[in-house]
């Protein structure tokens, strides 16, 4: 999974080939194919390209069913986590020639309102990263209006500002509970020059990874979306340069029983990694200093940049192989 590689494997009773099932970076599953003989390289090739139409198959039935659901799923939901988890884009990861894009959700034992999200376009890329306030069902209500206002103004070509404004009046007007509101990083990165507009609404300033330096991106401040309804909003361009990786963070990350955790120098050590793996290994580094259970979400979105926007991508079987991790070692 980590190499994007298929791997041959000899058993005592033949042959077991495991192909990764990836579509543009989102790592579906495994295929795995049991045979008698050693298959040569030409069943090898339709093996792989087997695997990559299966992504297709499955992306395609999951929209008519609930089966891939129950495969996913190891604990039954509760109803704020089903209601936080239909607010999540349906791939988590995008792999494109000029980027790659990951987010993660490590939820609390109580939901606690993160959401993240994206959207490609054929010269833009649209991302957010929200945190609506309080816990559960209310929290998870206030969440759907926050990215609900932001996907509809996205789609109707809004910017940053126009995005955030709509989102504080929705909110403001609808939320259910009395001063609910939502934190919110909001994003815009122009493909052909890099580029990336960023809003910050009272959430934890992003931090930008250059050089093996990460340090936390000044932008205006703002209000939370919501808390005010004549509030009005602000955001900053900064340009990314090849080999740069922005970070989106919720304060789940960063709550005091993750105190313990050196953000920085983790994101130094996984520096190396696809983000489809830094963003888990970064949740992984949050539940180590504060888990098992988590008292506020912790949600992660990990953009890597490389520029070339102009060039196609690279790809083999549904991943950029050249990008993919390192395989493990013993």
């Amino acid at each position: 999974m980590r190499t994007q590689k298929v791997q041959v494997i000899k058993r005592s009773d033949g042959w077991t080939v495991l192909a990764p099932v990836t579509d543009r970076g989102e790592a579906i599953g495994l295929l795995e194919m049991l045979l008698p003989a050693e298959p040569a390289a030409q069943a090898l090739r339709e093996i792989v390209r087997t695997a990559h139409a299966l992504a297709f198959v499955v992306i395609a039935n999951r929209r008519h069913t609930d089966l891939f659901e129950w495969g996913q799923r190891t604990t039954p939901f509760t109803l704020s986590a089903e209601i936080q988890r239909r607010l999540l884009p349906g791939s988590f990861t995008c792999e494109a020639s000029a980027f790659t894009l990951s987010g993660w959700l490590e939820p609390a034992a109580s939901i606690g309102g993160d959401t993240f999200d994206y959207s490609l376009g054929r010269d833009v890329l649209h991302f957010s990263v929200t945190d609506a306030m309080g816990h559960g069902v209310g929290s998870a209500l206030t969440a759907t209006l926050g990215v609900g206002s932001l996907r509809n103004t996205r789609r109707r070509s809004a910017g940053l500002v126009e995005q955030a404004d709509a989102a504080n009046a929705a909110i403001a007007e609808h939320a259910g509970v009395r001063g609910s509101y939502v934190t919110a990083v909001l994003g815009r990165l122009y493909l052909r020059n890099g580029v990336c507009a960023l809003l910050n609404a009272g959430h934890v300033p992003p931090l930008l990874v250059r050089g093996g330096d990460a340090q936390p991106v000044s932008l205006p401040g703002n209000f939370p979306l919501g808390m005010f309804a004549e509030a009005e909003y602000r955001h900053e361009e900064i340009t990314l340069q090849p080999g740069d990786r922005l970070v989106v963070v919720t304060d789940g990350v960063l709550e005091r029983n993750a105190a313990g955790l050196d953000l920085p120098a983790v994101l130094r050590s996984i520096g190396d990694l696809h983000p489809r793996e830094a963003v888990r290994a970064l949740a992984d580094a949050v539940l180590e200093v504060a888990g098992p259970s988590l008292a506020d979400d912790a949600t992660l979105l990990i953009l890597d940049w490389y520029g070339g926007h102009q060039r196609g991508r690279r790809a083999s079987a549904g991943a950029d192989v050249e990008r993919a991790s390192a395989a493990l070692t013993d």
